[in-house]
């Protein structure tokens, strides 16, 4: 087992909790590229890991079947039975079970979660984006916060109406999913995250007893129902799913309407490419995900047996973290990496991971920026940030890569 030290400490060239590196971590990517691409660091929790920053080795990691995601597979000493209830209870999700059990819960859920339903939600999330300019419009100033008013509402709306949710909720979503995802990196918010974790379970287990009760045409009424070949989600799979999507399927998009117009902004003529032609749309999406995606850092994975990696020693049970966001400016993989250019002829990006546990929700994620943003420039062709670039402030965490808040005017 790979052990903590002062050495780790001391060696670390990544803090996850220093606010320049929040703000801006590019370079120190840039440099461990260089100098060190297999890192080794010591995390805000105390735990040592190793962290990949190139593009190939990030692309090696996700596709090896010897680096697992499998948290309750004794890769690190946790199992059901040391969890909190409320924890265990969605400890067995989609992001966090070995390759042989993620197989089958993705198997069971892509049947409810077909692309066939996502296109079909084109029209509604088109709607949606329309009702949230207009109330910015017709909000009596030319100024708002494009995450509060827009970048958020827009992505939490959906997933409530896909899941059968009601959206007078969103707000509680919305607190408990800054909680959770900040305090993985974060921890002195362990108690209150916990706390987050169990209002979030006893809210999901009411939602979802009424729900067995009584079915609808909803996400969470098909994910009850669905089977195959004699198989169906468990009662703690069904908690853990629904979990995941909520906290997934609106922390990615927001991010990524988020980090996408702050893109254009700062690079004008980038922006008047797009408004100009509407259709590079799905080619700025994915420029937007490689340049400055919504996720920072890969779920862990950890090393299921002994493996020489990059003439690296790696022991069973090291945890390893793929950095995402370094791996799609790696000058060795793309021409001008730190160009932001919209019409990129090849952007083979791994904003959503890569291999078995490629995002279950991205055609969704695309979908909502591909609409948002449009709709936000059409709309809104004179939208300017209202402040300085450098007051904007990044949110604390090694999961997730999003702005606090995000002033601007038209």
């Amino acid at each position: 087992m790979f052990t903590n030290t002062n050495q780790d400490r001391s060696k670390s060239k990544v803090d996850f909790m220093d606010h320049s590196f929040i703000q801006q971590p590019f370079p120190v990517y840039e440099k461990l590229r260089a100098e060190e691409p297999v890192h080794r660091l010591l995390l805000p929790s105390g735990h040592a890991a190793w962290m990949v920053t190139r593009y190939e080795d990030a692309v090696n990691i996700l596709q090896d079947g010897r680096f697992v995601t499998g948290v309750l597979d004794n890769y690190n000493n946790e199992n059901e039975e040391t969890l909190p209830p409320h924890q265990a209870i969605i400890s067995r999700n989609l992001i966090s079970v070995g390759p042989e059990d993620h197989r089958r819960l993705r198997r069971l859920i892509q049947k409810a979660f077909t692309p066939r339903m996502i296109e079909r939600l084109r029209g509604r999330i088109v709607e949606i984006s329309d009702q949230l300019l207009e109330q910015i419009q017709a909000g009596g100033t030319r100024e708002f916060d494009l995450i509060e008013d827009y970048a958020f509402p827009l992505p939490i709306i959906v997933i409530c109406e896909m899941l059968g949710v009601p959206l007078e909720d969103q707000d509680k979503f919305r607190a408990w999913s800054n909680t959770i995802m900040e305090s993985v990196s974060n921890p002195q918010m362990s108690q209150e995250s916990d706390e987050v974790m169990k209002a979030f379970v006893d809210y999901l287990q009411e939602l979802i007893t009424e729900r067995r009760k009584h079915l609808q045409q909803d996400l969470i009424s098909d994910l009850i129902s669905i089977e195959e070949e004699g198989d169906k989600l468990t009662e703690q799979e069904l908690y853990a799913l629904v979990f995941v999507l909520i906290i997934a399927g609106h922390e990615t998009t927001v991010n990524l309407i988020g980090n996408g117009m702050l893109a254009l902004l700062e690079h004008p003529q980038q922006k008047q490419l797009l408004m100009d032609d509407p259709d590079l749309i799905q080619a700025a999406v994915e420029e937007v995900l490689r340049f400055n995606g919504p996720a920072e850092i890969n779920n862990v994975r950890w090393a299921a047996e002994d493996v020489e990696f990059q003439g690296i020693q790696i022991r069973q049970g090291d945890m390893m973290l793929v950095a995402l966001s370094s791996a799609n400016r790696d000058s060795s993989h793309y021409e001008e990496p730190d160009t932001f250019d919209i019409t990129r002829k090849v952007n083979d990006h791994i904003a959503f991971g890569k291999g078995i546990h490629y995002c279950l929700g991205a055609p969704l994620a695309r979908l909502e920026g591909e609409i948002a943003i449009n709709a936000l420039l059409q709309r809104l062709p004179e939208i300017r940030l209202n402040t300085e670039l450098e007051l904007l402030e990044w949110r604390p965490g090694m999961i997730i890569r999003g702005l606090k808040a995000f002033p601007v005017a038209y």
